[in-house]
Parts: structure tokens; sequence; C-alpha cells
């Protein structure tokens, strides 16, 4: 609170901009992360990040109401914001009811705009599906992973090999019991606009690597002929 406090005084109650991104943690609650944006005395051009709030849902009005919730705790008025930078999804920049234009009616001087660094990660998606190779790599992988996903017995199966992967590797002690006890990896299709979406998909797939193999020979035994076909096709 004294850092939080510092800050405060440092803007000295003048006009800021607001950072705002929301994701969810390891434990799958949605977190909202907003970051201050002023000049201060000396005429620097200051980011000061100022909390983290925990959000029941993504509606734009949920994370306004929790936005300024948290300036008025800080005793900031949302009538000097200047300016927000949100990503790209439609909660945040929807032009009739998007978390911009409601806090544009809060401050009619919000100028809003869509960072940068989500307008980079789009634009490396993108270009990657112009690289044959690339491409051929993220419809593979994909393909496995909605077949190893689509039914909840298959999803069941990989969880149950998953766990005797754990206790074996437990055993060797090459995973910290704390990570592995609180948070099972998923197997989730990336999704071009999720921060890190792809990079977590291959990664949990490179991890769990073996135990998705053991699913797709089972699917080849006891699956239709069609979806045997492709999963023999993926082995």
């Amino acid at each position: 609170m004294e850092t939080i406090k510092c800050i405060i005084e440092d803007l000295n109650g003048d006009y800021f901009s607001i950072v705002v991104d929301e994701s969810r943690d390891v434990s799958c609650k949605e977190q909202m992360a907003i970051v201050l944006c002023y000049v201060d005395r000396r005429g620097s051009v200051m980011e000061r990040f100022i909390g983290i709030v925990h959000v029941r849902d993504t509606a734009a009005s949920s994370l306004k109401n929790e936005i300024t919730g948290l300036l008025a705790r800080h005793s900031l008025s949302p009538f000097h914001i200047r300016g927000q930078c949100y990503d790209g999804a439609s909660n945040m920049q929807g032009y009739i009811n998007g978390l911009k234009i409601l806090m544009q009616r809060e401050s009619k001087g919000a100028y809003s705009i869509h960072y940068f660094v989500h307008q980079l990660q789009l634009t490396l998606v993108a270009i990657s599906r112009r690289c044959d190779e690339v491409q051929e790599l993220l419809l593979l992988v994909f393909d496995i992973l909605n077949m190893v996903g689509a039914f909840f017995k298959r999803r069941d199966e990989l969880r149950e090999s998953q766990v005797e992967e754990i206790g074996e590797t437990l055993r060797k002690s090459e995973l910290e019991t704390g990570r592995v006890l609180t948070q099972e990896l998923g197997l989730a299709r990336a999704g071009d606009t999720r921060w890190g979406s792809h990079y977590k998909s291959f990664n949990n797939f490179i991890l769990m690597f073996g135990r998705i193999m053991d699913v797709l020979d089972a699917i080849v035994v006891n699956a239709r002929f069609e979806e045997k076909c492709m999963a023999k096709g993926h082995v």
C-alpha cells in the first residue's frame, strides 16, 4: 500500500491513462491487471502497476465496475482518464457496449487505442499462415489436440494416463509436488487473440506427448473406423 500511495502522490491529481488486460490465472479465475500512465512533475512519462482485481466475468460492464471501483479506492476519478488501452477483444473495443464506450461515458476525453503488442501478435499469427510449413505444423498439432480432447471419455483417458506419469516422475523427484498437485496440464486449441495461447498449446503438447500417443493408440483400437484411420495416420 505504501508503494501505491507514493504513485498516487506522484500523480498529484492530474490526468492519466489506463492500460488494462484480463486473463485466467493457474486456478482458472479471471484476473484483471491495471496500469496507470501519466506524466510526472519532471515531464517524464511514467507507467505504474496499481493492482490485480478478480472479476467474476469478462463482460464490459463488469470490467468497468471493477476499474472504477479500484480507482475510487485510491481516490482517483474516471473523469481524469485521458487515455485507455486494451486488446482487440469485442468486450473491450465494441462500438456499442464495449469497455471503451462505457469508460467514455464517464470521461468524454478518454481516447482509446488497441495496444501495439497485441496488434503485433495478431500480425505474426497472420503472417505465419502464409508459410506452408508453419501452417502444416499448426494444423497437425491442433488436429491431434482436437481428436484427443473431443470426447470426455478420451479426456478422462488422458488424465488417467497423466496421473500415472506424474506419479512415476514424482518418484524420480523430477517435478515439484506443489505445482503438480494444484495444476493439471490441459490440452487447448490455441486462440489467435489470446496471449501465449500458441506457446501454451505447443508446450503442453511436448510435455504430454507420451500420454497423447497412448490415447491415440487407444483410439486406433477402440474408435469408429473413420476416427481409427485418422488416429493411425497421426501415430
